[in-house]
């Protein structure tokens, strides 16, 4: 069975699956509801035959003793052709329990009404000798021995429960029927996405290409930000991929020259046959591989701070102390070159940072700003607080970025063409902004060719006050 045929197969069982939860559980919540209906509906129905007994039996209890038994034959009989109560059953029972009064109303049949004649309180019943039907019956016990009872079938009431039973059953059929229907629609509706995501996923793995994205809707559910999210995903994988690509074609280019060389320094050495000569041979093939070394350790340490896997150890440093590090390390580099570096350190602005990584941020940058500055030329670096954030800006007068570069001078290993005069990997305004960004800021530049660039650092420092003031 091949994976398409499997994965189809798991697709159909899960929707199966979730049809089956789902018209389950709307037949199991419609029958529960029915029966609650019907429960509460034969309550209620009986709760009204009861009380139209007992309010009967009360008012003929009120004309027995206003009247006598003629009283209450009179209302009774005047009740039956007018039609102004419902139908009821009614017994007067003397002492000696002989029926002095009885109305039954025609067509209720024979009730065994004989074990109602003890005449005690609460509802009794009696049951039908010919049909399956009930009599409910109410007694009251006068001070003679003369006993009043009142009753009320409860035929009416079953027929209009069975009725009932008739018309929910209709609808429990149709609704299993809209459920069925409604969970298979609801299933396809929900797997549409995961389905269009598995046919993707799948691509990319058949074909190995990452341009084509999963559709986006705009429901704003739970599986369309996971659409969202794949799509982000790749869009973050296919830059990754052609950023690897470039990197690698710019290593090979880069590296093609100093492999070369070390090639060629050696089989001249081993041609010399000098000892002299192969004493410098090997220390120049020395310089060059700690130069490969340098590169290669650079974009690996770039990688980690681009993919958030760099090990930062954070502490409490004075930005002004770690930029006049920088200026101590530079000093004499600038002086030799003529070129005037100078600091403003401003305020004291502490924050919590890794002062190794950041230290290399503002050295890469005087370092560059010093290449690039022709002699006579000045670098000033400044330090300020801008809301929660430390600004540290280098600035030239060198000789500036074209506006065609400015935009790729990130990347790794790029380098115009004007730069490829001075020694360089082409690697540190790369680690510059890797190593920013990991401290949770960003760096910008500004460049006019011939007038100098402007590079400015922005880095957090509210989560060390939030520190401190905790």
């Amino acid at each position: 069975m091949t994976a398409d045929a499997t994965g189809g197969l798991a697709r159909g069982t899960l929707g199966l699956r979730l049809s089956l939860w789902y018209a389950g559980v709307f037949v199991v919540s419609t029958v529960a509801l029915v029966g609650l209906t019907y429960a509460l509906l034969a309550s209620s129905l009986a709760a009204r035959d009861h009380d139209i007994i007992n309010a009967t039996l009360r008012e003929y209890v009120s004309r027995y003793e206003a009247g006598g038994l003629f009283a209450l034959e009179r209302a009774v009989q005047l009740e039956e052709r007018t039609g102004q109560r419902e139908r009821l059953f009614v017994r007067v029972l003397g002492p000696g329990e002989d029926a002095l009064f009885v109305s039954v109303p025609p067509g209720w049949g024979r009730f065994d009404v004989d074990q109602l004649a003890d005449g005690k309180g609460g509802l009794a019943s009696a049951p039908a000798r010919d049909r399956d039907a009930v009599l409910e019956v109410a007694s009251a016990r006068f001070p003679d021995g003369t006993i009043l009872q009142v009753g009320k079938s409860n035929e009416i009431r079953r027929s209009l429960l069975r009725e009932f039973r008739v018309v929910v059953g209709w609808v429990s059929v149709l609704a299993m029927v809209v459920a069925i229907v409604g969970g298979v629609l609801l299933t396809r509706s929900t797997l549409r996405p995961i389905e269009e995501l598995i046919r993707v996923v799948g691509g990319i793995i058949r074909t190995g290409r990452t341009d084509e994205r999963v559709p986006a809707r705009a429901h704003g559910d739970a599986v369309d930000e996971l659409s969202a999210l794949f799509n982000t995903m790749l869009d973050r994988i296919t830059t990754l991929i052609g950023a690897m690509g470039e990197s690698l074609d710019n290593v090979a280019h880069d590296l093609r020259t100093p492999m070369a060389r070390l090639r060629g320094l050696a089989e001249r050495a081993l041609e010399s046959g000098d000892p002299a000569v192969q004493r410098e041979a090997l220390a120049v093939c020395l310089e060059e591989s700690e130069r490969i070394l340098a590169m290669l350790t650079t974009l690996m340490d770039i990688s980690e701070a681009e993919t958030g896997t760099l090990r930062l150890v954070p502490q409490p440093i004075v930005l002004q102390d770690l930029l006049a590090q920088v200026h101590d390390l530079y000093e004499d580099v600038a002086e030799e070159k003529g070129v005037a570096l100078t600091i403003h350190p401003g305020q004291p602005l502490t924050l919590a940072a890794d002062a190794d990584r950041l230290r290399q941020v503002f050295a890469n940058l005087v370092d560059n700003a010093i290449k690039y500055t022709p002699r006579g030329g000045r670098i000033d670096v400044s330090a300020a607080r801008d809301g929660g954030n430390a600004v540290v800006t280098v600035a030239d007068t060198g000789v500036g970025i074209d506006a065609v570069h400015l935009p790729r001078i990130w990347d790794r290993l790029y380098r115009a063409d004007s730069s490829r005069t001075e020694r360089g990997l082409g690697l540190g305004l790369s680690l510059v902004r890797a190593y920013v960004a990991a401290h949770g800021g960003r760096v910008e530049a500004a460049s006019e060719p011939g007038l100098g660039s402007t590079f400015t650092v922005f880095l957090p420092i509210e989560p060390f006050t939030d520190v401190m003031s905790a």
